[in-house]
């Protein structure tokens, strides 16, 4: 079997035309926060060991109607991922030789 190792992956690209930031945390290292709830502007606040992400309202403004959107799709993301790693932690503790197998196949 292979080990998965733990790791944040952060990839700056710049062109011409924009400057992209992809960030990956792959760890248990991972924290969330959410932080000036009482009466600023709200933060979400992801960070691992080796990089951060901090998500607030637009512009630091107001609170407007895309920023409520946007936080009911980052609730709505968060749910489906508890489902799934709620749903795949019971299949494998339930078939534990099923994901040694499966993982095999990936590795061939």
């Amino acid at each position: 079997m292979r080990e998965h190792l733990p790791y944040t992956r952060a990839v700056v690209t710049v062109d011409e035309d924009s400057t992209r930031l992809d960030t990956s945390f792959r760890t248990p290292h991972l924290s969330v926060t959410v932080l000036g709830t009482d009466g600023g502007r709200p933060f979400l606040h992801l960070s691992s060991r080796e990089a951060q992400v901090v998500i607030s309202t637009t512009g630091g403004g107001p609170v407007t109607e895309q920023d409520v959107t946007l936080a009911r799709q980052i609730a709505d993301a968060a749910t489906r991922y508890l489902a799934d790693c709620e749903r795949l932690h019971i299949e494998q503790s339930t078939h534990p030789d099923q994901v040694n197998e499966s993982e095999q196949g990936k590795a061939a």
